[in-house]
C-alpha cells in the first residue's frame, strides 16, 4: 500500500470477520434465540462481509448444556437449524468457529470440513498452552479447516514468550496470527511494535496478520484503524460493538471506513435497529468507568463484569477504590 495516503483504506484481499454472536455470547452465556443468530447471519450475508464467527465449539463438560446456550457448542444440527445448507460459494460468507485450549474436547468434537457447514477454526490460547495449540491447528487443519492462531491476553506477557509462541506457530498452517488485545489495555504505540514483531517473525510463512480489539479505552475502532494502515488484512469487528464488558470494535464504523464497495451497511445498521437496540434493554455491555479502569490496569475485565452485575452497578468510586486498595 502506497505510503501517500495511508488513509485510504480500500484494499480487495482485507477481510472483515464479524464475531457478533461468539463475543457476544459471553456476556449472555450463549443464550440467543434462533432468531437473533439468523438475523446476524443474514445480515452479514447481505452485508458482504467475508467471515462470520458464529460461536464456540467448547466442551460440553466444562460448559454443560443446561447452563449454555447451543452457541457455546456449535453442534452441526443446531447451526444448520440457522444457516440451513449453508454454502459460502453462493452466500460469499465463511463461517467459523472458536476452539480453546483447554477449553474444547477438540479430538473429538471436531467434523470433518467437508461434513460440516463451518469453514474455518480459530484456535485462541495462551502463552502456556502454545502446544496445545499447535496440534490444534494440525489436527483442524488435517481435516480440511482454514484455521487462525489467537493469542490471547498478549498484553500481559513478556517479549520472551511472544517471541516462543512466534516461533511456534511459524511453521504451523494456520493461515492468520491474531493480535488479541483481551484487557483493552494496548495504545497505538504498542499496536504498531506488535504488528512489527508479529509480521517480521512469520515473514515468508504465508501468514495474515490479524486484530481482535476490545474497547476499554475506547480504542478498539482506533487500533483496528491503526493496524488496517500497517497492513492488517484480517480484521474482527461486532455488530454495535457486542462483547464482553466494554465490547469490541464496532462492525458499523469498520465497514464504513474500509470504503470497499462490496460492503453494504444497511443490513448491520438494520440489526443494530432491530436486535441489538431491545439487547441492550436486557444486557448490559460497552464502555463504562469499571471497565475503563481494568483497561487503564491491563487486568481482566472480570471484576468490572461482576461489579456491574451487582447491586450497585453505577458506584464508580466504589469500584475504583476496591480495585485500587487490591493493587
Amino acid at each position: 500500500m502506497s505510503d501517500k495516503a495511508p488513509w485510504i483504506t480500500f484494499r480487495p484481499e482485507l477481510k472483515v470477520l464479524d464475531c457478533t454472536v461468539r463475543d457476544g455470547g459471553l456476556v449472555n452465556a450463549h443464550q440467543f434465540d434462533d432468531a437473533f443468530v439468523r438475523a446476524v447471519y443474514r445480515a452479514c450475508v447481505d452485508a458482504g462481509i467475508d467471515y462470520m464467527e458464529i460461536g464456540y465449539r467448547n466442551s460440553q463438560r466444562i460448559f454443560p448444556k443446561d447452563k449454555f446456550g447451543p452457541w457455546r457448542h456449535c453442534d452441526e444440527p443446531d447451526l444448520r437449524r440457522v444457516v440451513g445448507a449453508h454454502d459460502p460459494e453462493t452466500t460469499g460468507l465463511k463461517l467459523a468457529v472458536m476452539i480453546d485450549a483447554g477449553k474444547s474436547d477438540w479430538e473429538q468434537d471436531l467434523l470433518p470440513a467437508a461434513e460440516s457447514v463451518i469453514s474455518m477454526t480459530r484456535v485462541a490460547f495462551y502463552a502456556h498452552q502454545v502446544s496445545e495449540a499447535v496440534d490444534m491447528i494440525q489436527h483442524a487443519h488435517e481435516l480440511g479447516y482454514e484455521t487462525t492462531a489467537n493469542l490471547m491476553a498478549v498484553s500481559g506477557i513478556t517479549e520472551e514468550e511472544i517471541d516462543t509462541v512466534l516461533e511456534a506457530v511459524a511453521p504451523t498452517p494456520a493461515s492468520t496470527m491474531v493480535i488479541v488485545d483481551s484487557f483493552g489495555y494496548l495504545y497505538r504505540e504498542q499496536v504498531d511494535r506488535l504488528y512489527r514483531k508479529y509480521s517480521g517473525a512469520l515473514a515468508g510463512t504465508g501468514k495474515e496478520i490479524g486484530i481482535h480489539a476490545h474497547n476499554n479505552l475506547q480504542l478498539a475502532f482506533a487500533n483496528t484503524i491503526e493496524a488496517i494502515i500497517l497492513g492488517c488484512n484480517r480484521v474482527d469487528a461486532t455488530i454495535d460493538g457486542f462483547g464482553r464488558g466494554a465490547g469490541n470494535c464496532p462492525t458499523e464504523l469498520l465497514l464504513g471506513f474500509l470504503r470497499n464497495p462490496k460492503f453494504d451497511l444497511r443490513p448491520i445498521i438494520e440489526v443494530v435497529q432491530h436486535q441489538m437496540l431491545p439487547l441492550r434493554e436486557q444486557l448490559d455491555w460497552g464502555p463504562s468507568i469499571p471497565y475503563h479502569i481494568t483497561g487503564q490496569l491491563n487486568q481482566h475485565p472480570r471484576t468490572a463484569i461482576e461489579w456491574r452485575e451487582g447491586p450497585t452497578p453505577d458506584d464508580f468510586l466504589g469500584f475504583y477504590d476496591k480495585i485500587v486498595a487490591e493493587i
